[in-house]
């Protein structure tokens, strides 16, 4: 896909797609969603989209991954810029506006963009869809603002999501999940080279404050600095049995050059049998590595499991340690850092770890890959 030629991603949000919406038939909805930028300049920018679930949502009844979405109108699409978010809110307490209007959240400097020269375009059922580049300039730690028009029956969001993200409702702006998301902020900023990682809730944020930007992945890639970029694929209630299916969600990893991979904790609870969890591990290692990737695979995090579920995980960490540690580029052990140093399957700074057990984990994997990325 040429999309990855040119540009790399420049915020560490996770906005894949988890599950889908309805609206009505004549219904048109325009929403905004912010995403925190990482590295600051002036850049050509362009917004990927996809439309497909990436990742099976809860116990699969309701949506699977790799579902086809039907088609949806891109009616108008702009791009703002946004100072700050205040901090010490809920997210559903802010009001969001242009700049000058006092709202708490104020957008300036909106812009369209566009899909091959056009305003509109009607995204196709499992299509990957990119916005035409836009010269736009953020400094660090300022947002992107994604405002997005758009109708259709069934549409991809992130019902777990930690963004920011509004509906227009009247004069105003109501909090809601229900708008799709970009799947990736690109920007053609030049890097050493690529970083994804590819996880479930953990690896997405889940467990630290929404738009608090506090989880794991998130520190360490502050720690590894801005001469690479950094492409969060957590998703919650993702699983190794999604990514090793081989589908959309494992093409957007395929893209990069270095890997991060955390998986395990729902394939354990969703009775998943420790065999079908190696097998899908290793396709998964397999896959990456065959397309050049570099691989830095993690063993299962604790997660206060079951008698018999913590014997699985055992199993299966075992199995990461001795078995595909030669097939990849390092082994992390999280376990002694996030479990009780008595009984190592419980999560003692909680099975999404919080703020504390974010940064202990991203402190000591830094050290870990630090050499690597020299």
């Amino acid at each position: 896909m040429k999309f990855f030629e040119q540009y790399v991603s420049n915020s560490i949000a996770g906005s894949a797609n988890q599950f889908c919406f309805k609206m009505e038939p004549d219904e048109i909805r325009t929403g905004r969603v912010f995403y925190r930028i990482s590295a600051g300049g002036k850049y050509n920018y362009s917004l990927l989209f996809s439309n497909i679930i990436d990742s099976t949502y809860a116990k699969g009844d309701k949506c699977t991954c790799n579902r086809i979405c039907d088609s949806w109108t891109i009616h108008r699409a702009r791009i703002g810029r946004c100072a700050s978010i205040p901090k010490g809110k809920k997210l559903s307490e802010l009001t969001v506006g242009d700049e000058g209007d006092g709202a708490d959240v104020t957008v300036s400097s909106l812009r369209d963009i566009t899909f091959g020269g056009c305003s509109s375009r009607e995204v196709m059922p499992g299509e990957f869809l990119s916005s035409d580049p836009i010269v736009a300039e953020y400094e660090s730690g300022e947002y992107l603002c994604l405002e997005l028009t758009f109708s259709g029956s069934e549409l991809p969001y992130h019902e777990e999501s930690l963004l920011p993200i509004y509906v227009k409702e009247g004069n105003g702006w109501r909090y809601s999940k229900k708008m799709p998301l970009a799947s990736m902020v690109g920007c053609d900023r030049s890097v050493c080279g690529r970083v994804a990682y590819l996880g479930d809730s953990i690896t997405q944020g889940i467990g630290t404050a929404a738009n608090s930007y506090l989880h794991w992945n998130a520190l360490l890639s502050e720690r590894l600095g801005d001469r690479y970029a950094f492409w969060n694929l957590g998703i919650g209630y993702g699983r190794a049995s999604d990514a090793a299916s081989d589908g959309a969600w494992l093409f957007k990893a395929k893209q990069n050059d270095t890997v991060f991979v955390c998986y395990g904790v729902n394939d354990i609870n969703q009775g998943r049998t420790e065999e079908q969890i190696k097998q899908d591990l290793e396709r998964i290692v397999d896959r990456l590595v065959s397309v050049g990737a570099r691989v830095i695979l993690q063993t299962v995090p604790p997660f206060n499991y079951s008698e018999a579920n913590t014997k699985k995980w055992e199993g299966v960490n075992q199995f990461i340690k001795t078995e595909l540690r030669d097939k990849v580029e390092l082994v992390f052990d999280n376990n002694s850092y996030l479990g009780d140093s008595d009984r190592p399957s419980i999560a003692r700074l909680g099975g999404h770890p919080n703020e504390a057990g974010s940064a202990i984990w991203a402190e000591a994997l830094f050290k870990a890959v630090e050499p690597l990325f020299r």
